[in-house]
């Protein structure tokens, strides 16, 4: 499995920005999606965004969706989420992950999946919204 390593967080004001990152070590040619999850303290780790390796297509949870922009660059093998006009609420500790076989981009976004079912996990990156 290639293994992610998230970058970009840090702290910000409500109404700010960050861009997060998420380089693969290795080609990324073999995969077929990446997926961006946040865990806040105390609750589910939860995806929040998708985006196909193949063809571009992306999928946003509905809370981020207009907010959140998630981008690839193959030729770097990286993965990129643009977070605009943060609040408190998208505190949480972000992180990027894919798996070598299939998985559904619309599921990950709207229904809880088992992080067990991806193969390779970044170590995750925090993001923090506060004044």
């Amino acid at each position: 499995q290639v293994q992610l390593a998230e970058s970009g967080g840090g702290l910000v004001q409500p109404g700010g920005s960050l861009r997060l990152s998420c380089a693969a070590s290795g080609s990324t040619s073999d995969y077929y999606a990446i997926a961006w999850f946040r865990q806040a303290p105390g609750k589910e780790r939860e995806g929040i965004s998708c985006i196909s390796l193949t063809d571009g297509t992306t999928h946003y949870r509905d809370s981020v969706k207009g907010r959140f922009t998630i981008s690839r660059d193959n030729a770097k093998n990286t993965v990129y989420l643009q977070m605009n006009s943060l609040n408190t609420e998208d505190t949480a500790v972000y992180y990027c992950a894919t798996d070598s076989s299939p998985f559904p981009c619309i599921v990950v976004v709207s229904q809880h999946v088992d992080r067990r079912a991806f193969g390779s996990w970044g170590q995750g990156t925090q993001v923090t919204v506060s004044s």
